[in-house]
């Protein structure tokens, strides 16, 4: 007998890959997401066919997979570009940096702005009006501040020849002025009256000290940027020392109509004229006696000067020429103070050659 070949059958329909069943969206707007087999592209297309004879139905085991119902299009909002089966609540308008435009910059309203601002400016006005109650009138005035620094070029060049060459100069009496309406007089600025003191020929010879100091250390190779801070703070104390000298001994002597602080300042701000020739005199020259005659001429012109022209503050009657009010006594000492005063001027000029 032959042998028998046997064959297996067949199969006449086509295998496919079962498609994985789909989720349904989760209430977090979750969506799970399956990728596509490797191989879809080259599998032919999915057919369905229904089977000769009917599947049982088991109760155990595996279920075949069932059909869900399509989940809902994605929405413009949510991650992964899905969205939520929810309705999306409308959101106030923001502005940048998620501040709302009716909170205002740093979630300030402008209510709230505009009271910290009159609240601010408030307080800046109460400080200005406090410094000048008790600061500007009765230590700085800043009226007579003002009136110190009204000069001209002529009133310069005439002052400074005043300082350094006092001998033979009249008047020394200040010119006053009685306006419309006011019930007192009051001095003319400095720019009108070579009688006057100012600020500014004090303040500008005060810097050109400084400098010229500084200079003869730097000639002399002892430069330090410590000196100017130094020779300042010298000059500086000096004028102090004569201010507070001044008005010591007008509070002793009882003298009334005492100049204000700045017109002292001025007074005694003058001697740097004189110091700033001795300085010059001593750069250009190398014979020490030229240098100390220097010294001497400017220390009794200054101290004439001052003596003339302090004289209105101390002996105010005399100089303005109307009748005595105090005791030869008391003019003896007032004269005596003016001497005094003409005197200190040769240890604070010392303290600055």
């Amino acid at each position: 007998m032959e042998p028998v070949t046997l064959h297996h059958p067949v199969p006449t329909r086509q295998t496919y890959v079962p498609e994985p069943p789909s989720t349904p969206a989760s209430p977090h707007d979750y969506m799970r997401i399956s990728s596509t087999p490797a191989n879809a592209s080259r599998s032919p297309p999915q057919q369905h066919h229904q089977p000769a004879y009917p599947q049982p139905h088991h109760q155990h085991g595996y279920a075949q997979p069932q059909a869900y119902p399509a989940p809902p299009p994605p929405g413009p909002h949510g991650p992964y570009g899905g969205g939520t089966a929810y309705p999306q609540q409308p959101h106030p308008q923001q502005g940048p940096y998620g501040f709302s435009p009716a909170a205002g910059v740093w979630g300030v309203n402008d209510a709230t702005a505009q009271i910290g601002m009159q609240l601010g400016q408030s307080a800046v006005q109460a400080g200005q009006e406090y410094m000048r109650q008790n600061f500007g009138s009765a230590y700085i005035p800043m009226s007579a501040l003002k009136h110190q620094f009204q000069v001209s070029n002529t009133y310069v060049l005439n002052k400074l020849r005043l300082v350094l060459f006092p001998w033979r100069h009249k008047p020394w009496y200040r010119k006053a002025v009685r306006t419309e309406g006011a019930q007192t007089e009051s001095f003319l600025p400095p720019r009108d009256d070579i009688n006057s003191p100012d600020l500014y020929i004090p303040s500008m010879a005060l810097v050109t000290y400084v400098l010229l100091s500084a200079i003869r250390m730097g000639v002399k190779g002892e430069f330090n940027p410590r000196i100017l801070g130094g020779t300042t703070s010298s000059a500086i104390f000096s004028i102090i020392v004569e201010v507070l000298l001044v008005r010591l001994a007008c509070y002793l002597l009882n003298i009334q109509g005492v100049a204000n602080i700045v017109e002292l300042a001025a007074y005694a701000g003058y001697k740097f004229v004189g110091v700033i020739v001795t300085v010059l005199t001593g750069l250009v020259t190398i014979r020490v006696w030229v240098f100390w005659a220097v010294f001497v001429y400017v220390f009794f012109a200054n101290g004439l000067f001052l003596v003339r022209s302090l004289r209105y503050i101390v002996l105010p009657e005399s100089s303005a020429g109307v009748p005595q009010t105090y005791t030869p006594a008391q003019r003896q000492r007032r004269v005596y103070f003016l001497i005094v005063v003409a005197a200190c001027q040769l240890p604070l000029m010392l303290l600055l050659v």
